[in-house]
Parts: structure tokens; sequence; C-alpha cells
């Protein structure tokens, strides 16, 4: 796989998370798009460093998942300790999206 650097700029008050992780989620998009192992799209350090974003990006990675289904699964579970999807879910995208939007909302989460 050809893993574009990240650059990891100091955050300035010009970065806001969401632009931090519109930057990032396009790296990440472009390097694994097409990959069919998620245990390594969700290695890559574009991935590593959203979740660094910490409880913040939260909202952001629920929206993304609502909207478009994205594989935001692994980074929500580091960030939040949760893991809400069912044995019976697993694989199922969808199914896995809403389990998590539920938990989300359960939990007082806005996006």
């Amino acid at each position: 796989m050809a893993i574009s650097p990240v650059k990891s700029a100091p955050a300035s008050s010009a970065d806001t998370v969401e632009e931090r992780f519109r930057r990032l989620a396009a790296a990440w998009h472009r390097d694994t798009d097409y990959l069919s192992s998620m245990d390594e799209a969700d290695s890559h350090p574009a991935y590593q460093e959203i979740i660094r974003l910490g409880s913040e990006v939260a909202p952001l990675l629920l929206r993304d998942l609502a909207e478009n289904h994205t594989h935001w699964f692994a980074a929500l579970e580091a960030i939040t300790g949760a893991r809400p999807i069912p044995p019976s879910a697993a694989g199922n995208i969808p199914k896995m999206a809403e389990a998590w939007l539920r938990w989300a909302k359960d939990n007082g989460y806005q996006w």
C-alpha cells in the first residue's frame, strides 16, 4: 500500500478540529478506499491521527457515519470506549452504523 505522508502541522486558531478532520479524512480516503482490509485502513497514519483528535472529533465522525456510512467504527470505539455493535450486525455496515448512531443519541451526542 502506498501511504501518503500525513503532515501533522501544529493546530492553530485557523486550523479547527473540523478542518483537521476533513484534511486527514481526505488523505485516509485517498490512500485506503481501494483496500479490502479494514484493519489495514484503520492503521493508516491519517486514521490514527483522527483518533488522536479525541472526543472533539466524535460528532464529526458520527455525522459522516450518518450521511455516508463511512467506516469510523474503530475510531469511535477508540475515542468513546463503547462497543455498541451486536454480534449479529458484524459485517453489515448499515446495521453497524445504526447501532453506533443509536448509542450516540442515547448517550447525548449531537451532530
